[in-house]
């Protein structure tokens, strides 16, 4: 799988407003020249963040957009499955006929397990972790259910 520029801009957009500890209200200008988002982009990708109540707008001179929910409550799986078309590895895991094979197949339940497992770590990691964990020495990020080091 292969994520899209709207599934990892959308994680950068909600890291930025979660680096608001005082929780003021970001202009979309700023998240793009922060996060280096194309505005216009940037405007697209809110809407849809918007619409999955992840973010909430704030009018007037001194508003912006602030995260609606708790860092820690904001998985980078729910921003891909939100972002992606296709959640699978494959499509015949959730199409299965795309392909004569696929009632047979044995690799399409290999292909299956390997989706559950990367989208049972995206789950585990959240926005919060992002924010408050440094990367560990391997570089790995340790988030819910990762194995402790």
């Amino acid at each position: 799988m292969k994520l899209s520029t709207r599934s990892r801009y959308g994680v950068r957009i909600l890291l930025e407003l979660a680096r608001q500890s005082d929780r003021l209200p970001l202009q979309v200008s700023v998240i793009s020249r922060q996060q280096d988002i194309p505005a216009k982009y940037l405007e697209q990708l809110i809407r849809t963040l918007k619409k999955a109540d992840l973010i909430t707008s704030v009018r007037g001179a001194k508003g912006g957009h602030i995260l609606a929910r708790d860092p820690d409550a904001i998985s980078l799986g729910a921003i891909v499955r939100l972002f992606e078309e296709q959640h699978e590895l494959v499509r015949c895991i959730s199409s299965p006929d795309v392909c004569h094979m696929a009632n047979d197949c044995r690799v399409r339940l290999a292909w299956k397990e390997a989706t559950d497992a990367l989208y049972e770590r995206l789950d585990a990691i959240t926005i919060a972790d992002l924010l408050c964990e440094p990367p560990t020495p391997a570089g790995k990020i340790k988030g819910k259910g990762a194995p402790a080091t």
